[in-house]
């Protein structure tokens, strides 16, 4: 058997040196790289508003009488909306306006695949004059603007 030659202590210090400095670089450079190039958050697609309309009244989840003028003896008007697609539980916003001064703010959630909602406002002899309703989804952006007046 062939003996092996021992190390001068000076060397086996330099190696050992050596050694935990190439493993400190790697370490580093490991962490570093994972610090440099974070990963990417999924963007979340916007529901799609497919149809927006005032009217008289929502069955089945359907608006009824759509219209532009309203008769304040209705007593109610409603705003419907629905979206298609809707790729996860989404946020919108029905703001409701009368002579340009925000009236309601009513929060609707909405969920996949589809999705159809409704806001509705009492009306009350003081209501007659122009109207709108903003849709606006949760980041504030405008999908629709519906505009409607209320007369005796």
């Amino acid at each position: 058997m062939a003996k092996i030659p021992k190390m001068k202590p000076s060397i086996r210090i330099c190696s050992l040196l050596i050694i935990c400095l190439v493993s400190a670089v790697t370490a580093t450079s490991r962490i570093y790289a994972q610090v440099q190039s974070p990963v990417m958050a999924p963007v979340s697609e916007p529901p799609v508003l497919i149809q927006a309309q005032m009217c008289e009244a929502i069955e089945r989840f359907q608006p009824v009488n759509p219209a532009v003028v309203f008769s304040i003896s209705l007593g109610r008007v409603y705003c419907f909306s629905a979206f298609d697609p809707v790729f996860e539980e989404s946020i919108v916003y029905h703001r409701w306006y009368r002579q340009d001064r925000l009236i309601s703010n009513t929060r609707l959630v909405l969920n996949p695949p589809k999705w159809s909602s409704f806001s509705s406002m009492q009306l009350r002899p003081a209501d007659k004059g122009p109207w709108r309703v903003e849709i606006v989804d949760s980041r504030d952006k405008l999908l629709k603007t519906l505009r409607f007046s209320i007369s005796d």
